[in-house]
C-alpha cells in the first residue's frame, strides 16, 4: 500500500503539494516584427505578463500550480485595449512545466505551436474541432448575408436554429469523445470545465468521465471544485426525487412544486434578461398549448432579481407565458436554482406524477419528442 501511494506522488507532482508552483516559458518568433508590436499573456481575465517584440522574438515566463490554459494576444501597435472587445489576433496555450514554442511568419493567427504533453493534447482536440467550428462560422456568415425579409421568415429561422443546435451537439460530442479517451490529460479537465458553457452538465454524462480521471486531475483545485459539482448533480440526476421548493408568483401567491404531484410538470428556469431563454420561450409555449389539460403543466422559475421585477412581469406578458411563474427575486442565488444545480439558463427538468425527474435540459425538437414519449 505504501509503495502504491509513493508511486502516485512520484507520478503526479501536482498531487504531492497543492501549493507547489512550477515554472513555464513561452518563446515565440513572429516574423521580423519590432516595437511597438507586443504580445500579452492573459490568465483568468487579467494580464499576467507582456513582451515587446525584437526582430520578431518574444519570451514570457511565469509559474503555475497545475497545467492550465491561458490566452496570448498580439497587438501590432502595442496597445491591448479591452480584453472583451474585438478579439483580434490571439491564440490559446497550455501553461505547464517546460517551454511552449510559437513560430509564425507574421502573426499568432498563423502560428505553429509546440509544447509539452498538455499543450500537444490540447492541439489534438483543437484540430478535431476545427471542421465543426468552420461549419459554425459558415452558418454565421449565411445569417449575416441574409436579408431582413429572410431573417423574418419562420422557416429560415427554424432551419438556422436547428442547424446551430446540431453543430453545437457535434462540437460537444467531439469534446466528450476526447475526454473519455484521455482520462489523464490536463486538456481533458480543461475541456470538461469548458463544456459547461455549451452543454449544461448532467450527472449521467459527466460523472463517469470525472470518475475516470487520474488522481492528479481530481485533486487539482479545479478538479476538486468540479467533483463537488458532480456530487450536487447526483441529487437532481434522472431517476432522483425532484427537490421541493416554494416561491411566489408576481402577485404574491405562494406556490410549491409539491402542488403538482399527480401531474407531469416541466420546471423551467429562465430570466427576462436571458436572450436564449426568450428565444426558447415560444417552443415552451407551443408545447404547453399542445399538452395542457393532458396531465401536464409548466412551472416557470425566474432568475431575475428584485430590481428586475418589472422586467420579469413585462417579459411574461410579452412572451405570452400563460403558465404559473414564480421567483424569490434573488438572481443567480435563487434557492430553487441552487438546489437544482442550475449553472446556465435556459434549463429545465421534466418531473413525472410521482415526483421523479425523468428528463432534463429539453429544448427544441428534444422537448417535443420527450413530451410525446411520456404524455399520451
Amino acid at each position: 500500500m505504501k509503495k502504491h501511494v509513493l508511486g502516485l506522488l512520484l507520478a503526479a507532482p501536482w498531487l504531492a503539494n497543492a501549493q507547489t508552483t512550477t515554472p513555464f516559458t513561452i518563446k515565440g518568433t513572429l516574423g521580423k516584427l519590432d516595437a511597438p508590436a507586443k504580445v500579452y499573456l492573459v490568465r483568468r481575465g487579467a494580464v499576467a505578463d507582456s513582451a515587446t517584440l525584437k526582430n520578431g522574438v518574444f519570451e514570457l515566463k511565469g509559474t503555475t500550480e497545475v497545467p492550465t490554459t491561458a490566452d496570448l494576444i498580439f497587438r501590432r501597435n502595442g496597445r491591448l485595449g479591452s480584453l472583451f472587445g474585438p478579439m483580434g489576433d490571439r491564440t490559446r496555450v497550455f501553461l505547464e512545466p517546460g517551454t511552449v514554442l510559437i513560430t509564425s511568419p507574421d502573426s499568432l493567427a498563423h502560428a505553429t505551436i509546440k509544447g509539452g504533453p498538455a499543450m500537444n493534447d490540447y492541439l489534438r482536440l483543437d484540430k478535431a474541432m476545427k471542421p465543426t467550428i468552420a461549419s459554425m462560422h459558415a452558418l454565421g456568415a449565411e445569417v449575416q448575408k441574409a436579408t431582413e425579409q429572410q431573417r423574418q421568415d419562420p422557416a429560415f429561422e427554424e432551419r438556422i436554429k436547428s442547424r446551430s443546435e446540431a453543430l453545437t451537439k457535434e462540437l460537444v460530442n467531439t469534446n466528450y469523445t476526447f475526454i473519455k479517451a484521455n482520462p489523464s490529460s490536463w486538456a481533458s479537465l480543461d475541456a470538461l470545465l469548458g463544456l459547461q458553457m455549451m452543454d449544461l452538465p448532467q450527472y449521467a454524462t459527466v460523472a463517469p468521465l470525472y470518475e475516470a480521471f487520474s488522481p492528479a486531475l481530481k485533486n487539482s483545485p479545479q478538479g476538486l471544485q468540479y467533483g463537488e459539482m458532480v456530487r450536487g448533480l447526483k441529487v437532481v440526476a434522472i431517476g432522483a426525487t425532484a427537490p421541493d421548493f416554494t416561491q411566489q408568483t408576481p402577485d404574491g401567491k405562494t406556490v410549491s412544486l409539491r402542488d403538482y404531484r399527480g401531474k407531469y410538470v416541466l420546471v423551467d428556469f429562465w430570466a427576462s434578461w436571458c436572450g436564449p431563454c426568450r428565444q426558447e420561450n415560444p417552443t415552451v409555449a407551443k408545447a404547453y398549448s399542445e399538452y395542457k389539460g393532458r396531465n401536464f403543466e409548466v412551472l416557470g422559475v425566474s432568475l431575475d432579481n428584485e430590481k428586475q421585477r418589472d422586467k420579469w412581469v413585462q417579459a411574461i406578458q410579452d412572451d405570452k407565458l400563460t403558465w404559473t411563474q414564480v421567483s424569490d427575486l434573488r438572481g443567480w442565488e435563487n434557492a430553487a436554482a441552487r438546489s437544482y444545480q442550475v449553472r446556465g439558463i435556459p434549463q429545465n427538468y421534466l418531473i413525472d406524477p410521482t415526483g421523479k425527474i425523468v428528463a432534463a435540459n429539453l429544448k427544441g425538437a428534444d422537448l417535443k419528442a420527450t413530451l410525446a414519449k411520456y404524455i399520451k
